[in-house]
């Protein structure tokens, strides 16, 4: 029997969280992976699984999602893209670059970094076309304060405070490289960068952010929160609808042009 030679394809993703389950296909609703691999069997005429680099949950956006594909090698990047996005269609998933890697390049498992972004509105009004692609926040906040505040969860450190009570990660250890809160126009920003990420370890960060910007917290009280290794210790969780997941590295692949986020 003839091998069948195939290249693998890294494409990245934009897609709107709301319709999904998430990315993870599940069987209780659509998944973003599950709708790129249909689109995928549609014009390769075959399965096809796609791998993401991160498994973002249901309301969870994304501006750079990163997946792999192995398709026949009669398909280059760019027909790949151009035939995804065709066959997506109306789906609110769309696929923005695409690049040839060597096999042994895992979308997931390669990735040493990964960047997400949570916006926040904080006004009395609510937006109308930002609606859930924000957390609209009606109370206001002192983006400062959080910053300083943020700061005490940067380095290595045992995140038990602030991951889901689900969590199946192995350990609660992990190192934050970046945690930023800037204030963009009329929204809060907060970038969050770490190699790997503990479940809804962002969403419970920013909760908790969001006490010390209220003053119902001062910045200390962060820094007791994560020592107590106990989620009742820190802030409620942000809803899934202010999270982007931004974008993904590859150290093998430097910032090439498929891994950059928008």
């Amino acid at each position: 029997m003839t091998k069948i030679m195939t290249r693998r394809i890294f494409i990245t993703i934009e897609y709107d969280g709301a319709p999904f389950v998430g990315w993870q296909r599940q069987d209780n609703g659509d998944s973003v992976q599950a709708a790129i691999e249909a689109a995928a069997e549609a014009f390769i005429g075959t399965p096809t699984p796609v791998a993401g680099a991160g498994r973002t949950d249901s309301g969870v956006h994304a501006t750079g999602q990163v997946a792999h594909l192995d398709v026949p090698d009669r398909f280059d990047a760019n027909r790949v893209m151009q035939a995804l996005n065709a066959h997506l269609g109306e789906v609110p998933v769309t696929i923005h670059h695409a690049r040839e890697v060597p096999a042994t390049i895992h979308a997931r498992f390669s990735a040493t970094s990964r960047r997400y972004l949570y916006r926040i509105l904080p006004q009395r009004q609510k937006p109308a076309l930002d609606l859930g692609r924000v957390w609209h926040h009606r109370q206001p906040l002192d983006s400062d304060r959080m910053h300083t505040a943020a700061q005490y969860l940067v380095g290595r450190h045992d995140f038990t405070s602030f991951r889901a009570s689900q969590c199946q990660a192995d350990s609660p250890v992990r190192t934050l490289d970046k945690l930023s809160v800037k204030r963009i126009g009329n929204e809060i920003h907060i970038h969050a960068e770490a190699r790997s990420f503990l479940h809804h370890q962002v969403r419970n960060i920013t909760g908790t952010l969001s006490l010390v910007g209220v003053g119902k917290w001062n910045v200390m009280d962060v820094q007791r929160a994560l020592n107590a290794c106990d989620r009742a210790a820190a802030g409620p969780t942000a809803p899934p609808w202010g999270l982007y997941l931004a974008g993904v590295d590859y150290a093998d692949l430097g910032q090439g042009t498929a891994l950059h986020d928008k």
